[in-house]
């Protein structure tokens, strides 16, 4: 029921902020024809095309400062500020355009009007909207009445983002103590215990029932469940599997028509999911291409170094156990795998990872090539094909895997990926493996689309460089 308020309260808020920026736009105009003596410097359908620019700009922007959100502000001084900065990065925007399109004919002058009158219109908006929601809310009568089951430390986040929450008019009435005695605000009556539920609902307003009770709450709710559907009261539950603490969040998803508690493991979204893969598709094909060039003459220089194949294969693990070849130009000599039995107690690294300063299987081309980074050029294969992605965790072989503890194996959830988090935080310096998990798990856990974006650019750095290879 929230969600659909809040929807229809962003949509009038959102059509109130429209309209006020088209009137600002046209007194900005006309405030600077009555200045300059009635001269006219932009005809109607250059001025129709900035306003409407301006506001479907400054939805986006005032959207993504969190303007157009479920959460209700305590103050005007954020709203202001949010405000403030959406106007200044809109109408940054819209100058830069101007200029670049050499649209010098537009005032400058009307530009900074326009923007001062954006920002007064929507600020009073927010205001005016702010104080008849208010109004509205206090309305005793109208207001959802909302009686919390639970007194634990779910029970006062609850009431914490109802206090938060923007709807049309809710009130929390009182709680019901589950004997955690940990209490709720002091302004919030506790009506009674949860053994009182059945003589609470009958003697009370009540329009609806949280239960937020702690996980290790033994007794069923099924009684209390039933009574609020005998009395048409209805209720929410706080599932025992939401953590606070967790950076994975918990939601209801429905197939078809059957309500499923979900909870991904990851920190990417399906959007997400989208603009990574169009990301490595797109540059996946000019890195092929790329390989496809440079192929000819690192043949000829491997096939002239040491016999052997141009590229080396070896089945890797991607995400969740798929397993999958990579490629690579051959760095090493052909009997290497046999050879690293020989060399395991020299390895540098403490884990599952061998690593060895002067591996005396690298060849020379070998070395050139992984100085440069030239060696991944073939996994552009892997990411074209989908298997792996510009930006990801290191893929490991299969006897890794095999020796993984439990938390390591989530490392392996995501798409391996060319470089990574773990490649550009000095890959030479670090020796041991489960400081690799950690910063694995870190991009995993806090993935955003600009951060491979900001990985690529460190590993064109590191590259450029040569501060080890990636």
């Amino acid at each position: 029921m929230y969600r659909q308020q809040v929807a229809l309260i962003i949509t009038l808020l959102m059509v109130l902020d429209g309209f006020m920026i088209v009137i600002s736009g046209y007194s900005a105009m006309y405030l600077r024809w009555l200045t300059s003596g009635g001269t006219r410097y932009i005809d109607d359908y250059l001025l129709t095309g900035i306003v409407l620019f301006v506001m479907f700009a400054s939805n986006v922007v005032m959207g993504g400062f969190g303007l157009y959100s479920d959460r209700r502000y305590t103050s005007i001084l954020p709203v202001i500020k949010r405000i403030s900065a959406s106007v200044i990065i809109v109408f940054s925007i819209v100058g830069v355009a101007l200029y670049g399109l050499k649209m010098y004919i537009i005032p400058r002058g009307f530009l900074g009007i326009f923007a001062v009158f954006v920002l007064l219109g929507t600020v009073l908006n927010r205001a005016v909207f702010d104080i008849l929601l208010d109004k509205f809310q206090s309305n005793g009568f109208s207001a959802r009445r909302i009686m919390l089951a639970g007194d634990g430390k779910r029970a006062v986040m609850v009431c914490e983002a109802l206090m938060t929450q923007k709807s049309w008019g809710h009130k929390i009435i009182g709680y019901l103590s589950s004997d955690h005695n940990n209490g709720l605000s002091h302004e919030i009556a506790c009506l009674g215990k949860l053994e009182d539920f059945n003589k609470v609902l009958q003697e009370n307003s009540i329009d609806e029932v949280i239960f937020a009770l702690e996980p290790e709450f033994n007794n069923d709710i099924k009684s209390y469940l039933d009574l609020c559907e005998k009395m048409g009261i209805p209720y929410r539950i706080v599932p025992a599997l939401f953590n606070p603490y967790s950076p994975f969040r918990l939601s209801v998803e429905h197939i078809q028509d059957i309500p499923a508690l979900s909870k991904e493991t990851t920190g990417i979204n399906a959007s997400g999911l989208v603009y990574k893969r169009l990301m490595d598709f797109l540059f996946g094909i000019i890195g092929f291409l790329i390989f496809c060039l440079m192929y000819p003459i690192i043949a000829i220089a491997i096939k002239i170094d040491s016999p052997g194949p141009v590229l080396f294969r070896q089945q890797r693990v991607g995400r969740n156990n798929r397993i999958f070849w990579i490629y690579k130009f051959r760095t090493m000599y052909i009997d290497a795998e046999e050879r690293k039995k020989d060399l395991e107690s020299r390895n540098e690294m403490n884990g599952f990872m061998f690593k060895m300063e002067n591996d005396p299987r690298v060849t020379k081309v070998g070395r050139f090539l992984r100085k440069s980074s030239l060696d991944e050029f073939p996994q552009f294969i892997n990411v074209v094909k989908g298997e792996m992605s510009l930006v990801g965790t290191r893929p490991p072989t299969l006897d890794e895997v095999k020796q993984y503890e439990v938390w390591q194996r989530r490392r392996i959830s995501m798409k391996p990926g060319i470089t990574g988090l773990w490649q550009v935080s000095g890959r030479n310096k670090i020796s041991d493996f489960n400081e690799v998990v950690k910063l694995d798990l870190q991009y995993i856990d806090q993935w955003k689309f600009i951060a491979d974006i900001k990985i690529l650019l460190l590993t064109l750095w590191v590259v450029m460089r040569r501060k080890g290879a990636v």
